[in-house]
């Protein structure tokens, strides 16, 4: 082929591989955020919506923060926030464009090794087309998937670079030039493997895949011993330990570690071998796609017999095989290889398997197709065509035909079923609705349905979707819990009660359901009962300064003037920021005839938030019991600049208007109020008429 075709064809099948993802997931840019951690990576971490700076850059390599070490993935959130703000749609969009960067370079790495070009195009276009690949693009939290892959498929190209720098002939020598260069290129590698591993700890698996790249099809194993081969990932298999112990214990910190007596070793095991199993059909045949596969413990024995079987068969064979076709065992165990650290041994969530897990492991199996296929069909064609057909180039074109309609075929289906799969993940309630159909028993997708209709304010709706959740699970406490809240939202606070101490008779160091449990007490009226169940959340998580400020609040109500002020210093010492506990720290103030210090936390409330209507209205309070009037004018005045309809700051201006002897600012007042407030313009012209 002429060198100028080729680079046309090349050029072409870039601009294919890029159109078609772009087709399949173009829709996600008017997609709403899920309640599936969305807000956790975004729309509920302050540390993220403000966007880049230096404070969140070292919360960003500081933290455990969802139970993961991934700076690069929070920084690149940041980034999206400072661009484009919370925009779900462009957050998608980013995603997408991480993918389509992925399928290119994927074609651009295994064109480089193999010099294979049509293998290499399919192997991209299955990546990017597969729906057991769209929840690594469409769900926002798992840019770290897609970040991850962008750099460890950089740094095979950094390795691929550096075995070219390295393999020299018998015959020539090497120049200090080439071995400068090898140099670079080997700590590119090491650098970019780094970068990876800050965006998602799963690519720990790289050391043992450029081993098998140097099998085939670097094929390094006949030019170098298998010590030096592996003697020369060490510093790759150093950073794996490293990330991996890193990853086990902010995992465990975070509690996503399940006990070992939540889930059986034994059970562990025979999901794997399940899970495996399951992966291989799915690549196949990927049909009722969820969000969430609920661990399942109970399989018939003929099913881990027959999927261990499986497993350990296919081994053999690719061993077997693979002096002759090394592709069958790179490819195999890549996919075996790169799953390990998500197969569930160390179980991290309730989930038994998930579809984003196959997003780097699935390119070994697509390897075999890409590289077996054809030669099958030759074979094929080679027994089934006459000897005439079976000459020169009637055979090879008719062969292509076949290959390439077949492919074209496949690819097409992959396209469509990733298209549907995609839309899907439009919001929380198509998402789950979704995983609930397609699974049996999915209490976790039940629950997330449920705050998916919270958050749009369908409180009836999730009400029963939660108790359909307990129905399946009846100790799952995160169902109850958002029972409660669903019933506080619709004021059912007994019910809420009910809820709330199930879930901590189901969890008892379940430190939202104790502080909601409280808030519940609050709204009726229970507040000794309040009191002791802020306590409790307290002695679990002494640093929870909501709770220290809802006791503050309790205290208030029954009187309880010292530990209130006690209280809500706690909240202000834990969240300085905290404009709330200034605003009624300072109302206990008053009570108790403290004047001055009263000002002194009311304008510390303000100065922390500028349009805090209610504390530029107390602060007007505390100068008017001063008799500071020009002062609490201006006070109340702000008040109510910052909230129009704020019926009390208009109350209270009004009366000191009629106080200082200015009549028609008070009439003015009155006429406001006869609007936002009749009982009080009321009680302000009784006030007048005096």
């Amino acid at each position: 082929m002429p060198k100028q075709v080729k680079k046309s064809l090349v050029l072409s099948i870039y601009f294919t591989l890029a159109v078609s993802g772009l087709l399949v997931f173009w829709q996600v840019r008017n997609f709403d955020f899920s309640n599936y951690d969305d807000n956790v990576y975004v729309y509920e971490n302050p540390h993220v919506l403000n966007g880049l700076s230096i404070d969140a850059i070292y919360w960003a390599f500081t933290t455990g923060y969802a139970s993961n070490w991934h700076p690069l993935t929070w920084l690149s959130l940041m980034l999206d926030c400072q661009l484009f703000g919370p925009n779900p749609g462009m957050i998608h969009l980013v995603n997408v464009f991480f993918h389509i960067a992925n399928t290119l370079l994927l074609f651009t790495v295994l064109k480089k090794m193999t010099g294979s070009l049509w293998p290499s195009a399919f192997v991209a276009a299955a990546f990017a087309l597969h729906p057991m690949h769209v929840e690594s693009v469409a769900w926002i939290p798992e840019r770290k998937d897609v970040l991850s892959t962008l750099f460890l498929l950089l740094a095979m190209w950094a390795y691929i670079c550096y075995c070219r720098c390295v393999a020299v002939p018998a015959t020539a020598k090497r120049t200090s030039t080439a071995g400068v260069e090898a140099k670079h290129y080997y700590l590119l590698a090491i650098v970019l493997f780094i970068l990876g591993l800050m965006a998602k700890p799963m690519l720990v698996t790289l050391p043992f895949l450029l081993l098998l790249l140097d099998y085939w099809p670097l094929e390094r194993f006949g030019q170098r011993t298998v010590f030096y081969l592996v003697r020369e990932k060490i510093p790759f298999f150093i950073l794996s330990a490293v990330s991996s112990a890193v990853t086990f214990f902010v995992q465990r910190s975070g509690g996503a570690v399940v006990d070992a007596g939540v889930f059986l070793l034994y059970d562990r095991f025979t999901n794997a071998f399940l899970s495996y199993a399951k992966y291989i059909a799915k690549m196949f045949w990927p049909w009722n796609l969820a969000v969430f596969y609920p661990f399942g413990a109970g399989a018939p024995f003929w099913q881990i017999a027959a999927c261990a079987l499986l497993l350990f068969g296919i081994s053999f064979l690719v061993v077997r095989l693979g002096r002759n076709q090394k592709y069958l065992p790179v490819g195999w165990f890549w996919f075996l290889g790169t799953l390990v650290p998500v197969i569930g041994v160390v179980q991290v969530g309730s989930q038994a398997y998930a579809d984003r897990y196959t997003y780097i492991p699935y390119i070994g199996l697509f390897i075999i197709i890409a590289w077996a296929l054809p030669q099958l069909l030759s074979k094929w064609t080679s027994a089934g065509l006459s000897r005439q057909a079976r000459r020169g180039s009637v055979e090879s074109l008719q062969r292509k035909i076949v290959l390439g309609s077949l492919i074209a075929l496949v690819l097409t289906a992959l396209g469509i079923c990733a298209h549907r799969q995609v839309s899907f993940w439009n919001n929380g309630i198509t998402l789950f609705s979704r995983a609930i159909k397609v699974t049996k028993n999915n209490w976790f997708a039940h629950n997330s349905l449920g705050v998916a209709c919270a958050r749009l304010g369908r409180y009836s709706e999730a009400i029963e979707v939660y108790q359909q959740a307990i129905k399946i699970n009846p100790h799952y406490e995160e169902a109850y819990l958002n029972l409660g809240n669903a019933y506080s939202n619709l004021g059912r606070y007994s019910d809420a009660v009910d809820a709330y101490q199930q879930a901590v008779k189901i969890k008892p160091d379940y430190v939202y359901a104790y502080n909601n449990l409280g808030l519940a007490y609050g709204n009726l009226g229970r507040w000794p009962e309040a009191i002791e169940a802020h306590k409790q959340t307290v002695k679990i998580k002494p640093d929870y300064a909501e709770t220290q400020y809802s006791l503050g609040n309790a205290y208030t109500k029954l009187n309880r003037r010292t530990e209130a002020i006690d209280a809500y210093q706690q909240a202000i010492k834990i969240k300085p920021d905290y404009a709330e506990a200034y605003n009624n720290l300072g109302f206990v103030y008053s009570s108790l005839g403290r004047y001055q210090q009263e000002i002194e936390i009311y304008r510390q409330a303000i100065k922390i938030k500028p349009d805090y209507a209610d504390a530029y209205n107390n602060l007007g309070a505390a100068y008017e019991n001063l008799g500071r009037y020009s002062e609490a004018i201006v006070a109340y005045k702000q008040a109510v600049k910052i909230r129009p309809d704020y019926a009390e700051a208009h109350y209270n201006l009004g009366n000191i208007y009629f106080t200082t002897g200015d009549k028609n600012s008070a009439l003015t007042e009155y006429n406001i109020l006869k609007l936002l407030n009749p009982q009080f313009a009321d009680e302000l012209l009784n006030q007048i008429n005096k």
